[in-house]
């Protein structure tokens, strides 16, 4: 599988917003580089009031999502942050999130 880009919403409870923006201004170290180690890369989050658009490049999805489910630091994140989105991040589900399909690319 070549590089892909992978994109997704999700909207944070009103009562998380400004809690979920601050925590991602400034991310623990350690989840950024289990990202990297996951290949995940070029990742940003773009914000719409309490809707967030998700964005990465990876080679292997499948295997990012197993790489992050097996991470101690990921799961500490994901239990802070968890309850702040109406979605899954319980990357062990078969379809933790809903991907959207990309209908135009400018390279």
């Amino acid at each position: 599988m070549g590089s892909a880009r992978f994109a997704w919403t999700w909207n944070v409870k009103e009562q998380y917003v400004e809690e979920y923006v601050m925590l991602h201004e400034k991310p623990w170290p350690e989840i950024l580089e289990e990202h990297a180690r996951a290949g995940i890369r070029n990742y940003s989050i773009f914000r719409n009031g309490s809707q967030f658009f998700y964005c990465f490049e990876c080679d292997d999805v499948d295997a990012a999502f197993d790489y992050l489910n097996r991470s101690e630091a990921c799961r500490r994140w994901n239990a802070i942050t968890s309850k702040m989105v109406e979605g899954s991040f319980d990357l062990g589900e078969a379809e933790p999130i809903r991907f959207l399909p990309e209908v135009f690319h400018l390279a």
